[in-house]
């Protein structure tokens, strides 16, 4: 066995010993230490390259699996959700299965009835629009004529300055279904498929969760590690139910009451509009331009004078204010506050990945993520890129004990 140096303390060469795998034992404490430190960085890069390879590839596996990673995780959300009124109905003795069979029943009905109220008189009315062209081009007629004015004024610039004809570019069209058996056919085993999958997903976590929740908690190695993942595993139903709970109750009442406003006005099928602005409400931002565009075209549908065309969505889009602005922050609370630059990158992201579904999905997806986040502990990334992270406070804490090793043994002596 190669001997000692007498000038360094043993507990210090033991704690480098220990530490370094590979390291010749007769290397000094200083040198073991340092090669530690390239050895954990090393490790640390690795994972972090691995770790950035893995957020890049994700969205396109996401996207390429759609058909099970979307409905796989809508299920997640609305169990989530329906956990509060699963823990309600166990609170009164009734089993598990009963109580998951009864949520998803309730889930089933508030879900058919809203789309009854909202799929079938829309079919019934959009049926209408090729007869209400002629309609909808006499409201727009003063617009219309404006944007040919401009038009030709656009025409005329550009072939005084165009050297050379410009050639417009090639398009090929892809042919729609024509018949809805074609597309009920191409479409609707996949659907039917994904969505049954959904429910069994959703019965069976709720179901299993209050023995998943158990299992989870008591499988920690420590008091204070158990305590951590109860509490977010908490934060995380809390937040998410009295999200999707409030932000539901909200968009029935707006709904409500611009279906009570466009019955006033005269238009047909006032539940239908009220729950399209209901629906579209869910996604931030977005959504309710999308129903206010699809107001003025039931208003320019209905009615021949613009203005009176144009009242529905001017009420809309005043209520959807009055909520966005007063209502939906005073009763969330500062709680389920989210910065809205993270809303809209994750509106961008899942809404790529997913479409209208993943839109649907991104503001309770981002409020786990942040609840997860904010209970684990974001990672210093900046501060290992730049050596003032983990790495350094961990080599000042070793230095730290082995000066404290030290003198207790010089203490001793």
């Amino acid at each position: 066995m190669a001997d000692r140096d007498p000038n360094l303390p043993s507990a210090a060469l033991d704690g480098a010993a220990d530490s370094v795998l590979g390291v010749p034992a007769g290397m000094a404490a200083g040198d073991a230490m340092r090669v530690a430190m390239r050895r954990d960085r090393l490790l640390a890069a690795l994972t972090l390259t691995a770790g950035v390879g893995l957020m890049l590839g994700l969205p396109f596996a996401l996207k390429a699996g759609a058909e099970f990673f979307l409905p796989l995780t809508a299920a997640l959300v609305i169990a989530v959700a329906l956990v509060p009124v699963l823990e309600w109905l166990e609170r009164r003795r009734v089993p598990s299965s009963l109580a998951a069979l009864l949520c998803v029943l309730l889930f089933l009905v508030a879900a058919n009835v809203a789309l009854a109220a909202i799929i079938v008189p829309a079919t019934d009315f959009f049926r209408l629009l090729p007869t209400r062209i002629d309609r909808i081009q006499a409201n727009l007629q003063p617009l219309l004529d404006v944007y040919s004015n401009l038009e030709r004024y656009a025409n005329r610039t550009l072939r005084q300055i165009a050297t050379s004809p410009v050639r417009q570019p090639q398009s090929n069209a892809v042919a729609p279904p024509s018949s809805i058996l074609e597309l009920a056919a191409t479409s609707a085993p996949a659907v039917i498929l994904q969505f049954f999958f959904a429910i069994l997903v959703v019965f069976f976590f709720l179901s299993g969760w209050t023995g998943m929740r158990r299992r989870t908690i008591t499988n920690r190695a420590s008091f204070n590690g158990a305590m951590a993942t109860a509490r977010v595993i908490q934060d995380v139903v809390d937040d998410v139910s009295a999200y999707l709970g409030t932000i539901t109750f909200i968009n029935i009442a707006l709904g409500l009451i611009v279906a009570f406003a466009v019955n006033l006005l005269g238009m047909p099928y006032p539940l239908m509009w009220g729950g399209i602005v209901a629906l579209l409400n869910y996604v931030p931002y977005f959504g309710p331009v999308i129903a206010a565009l699809l107001l003025a075209i039931g208003g320019l549908m209905t009615f021949t004078d613009i203005w009176l065309a144009l009242l529905p969505p001017a009420i809309m889009v005043g209520l959807h204010l009055i909520e966005a602005n007063a209502i939906t922050p005073f009763i969330v609370g500062h709680r389920l506050t989210i910065s809205p630059v993270l809303i809209l990158v994750s509106l961008s992201f899942w809404g790529w990945v997913w479409g209208t579904s993943g839109a649907l999905l991104a503001v309770p997806l981002l409020i786990i993520l942040q609840t997860v986040l904010g209970a684990a502990g974001k990672p210093d990334i900046a501060g290992f890129l730049f050596e003032h992270g983990t790495l350094v406070r961990q080599r000042r804490e070793r230095q730290a004990g082995e000066e404290g090793e030290s003198d207790d043994g010089e203490n001793g002596r």
